[in-house]
């Protein structure tokens, strides 16, 4: 009888997918820590938690591809909004893009965790972590005169 009591396979049902979004969406957070931006080691993976946990609620209790989508516009445009608030415009300088478009890729993150689409999660998390790491050594070589 669904409703009444705990369930313990489906908690690992949901459990899997969180522990997974919010590993993949770490090593990102880690980047940003370390580089001192505003969101970090606690805005990614809960960014990710928090995508994937919409995800799975949503199909849980709603039935459809249409519900999904809607779930997942709500997603991505909420997370837009969270990222937007990274951007910041000082005396004609902009910064925190990187940060904002990270945002944006760890709600993709969970997303994909949340569809049991864990390959799309992978390559998403991966190719953040590489950007991130590798981005200003590729600004540097191929425009030299950048700081």
């Amino acid at each position: 009888m669904q409703g009444t009591g705990f369930d313990l396979e489906l908690f690992r049902s949901f459990l899997i997918p969180l522990l997974v979004a919010y590993g993949l969406a770490l090593p990102i957070g880690w980047n940003r820590e370390h580089a001192s931006r505003s969101a970090g080691l606690r805005t990614f993976p809960l960014v990710a938690v928090g995508a994937c946990a919409y995800i799975l609620i949503g199909t849980n209790i709603f039935v459809g591809d249409d519900a999904q989508s809607r779930i997942i516009y709500g997603i991505i445009t909420g997370i837009g909004f969270i990222g937007g608030g990274a951007i910041l415009k000082d005396h004609g300088t902009v910064s925190g893009t990187a940060t904002a478009a990270s945002i944006w890729n760890t709600g993709a993150i969970g997303v994909a965790v949340g569809c049991a689409r864990y390959e799309i999660a992978c390559v998403l998390a991966l190719l953040n972590v590489l950007t991130l790491s590798l981005g200003d050594a590729m600004k540097r070589y191929f425009d030299p005169t950048k700081d």
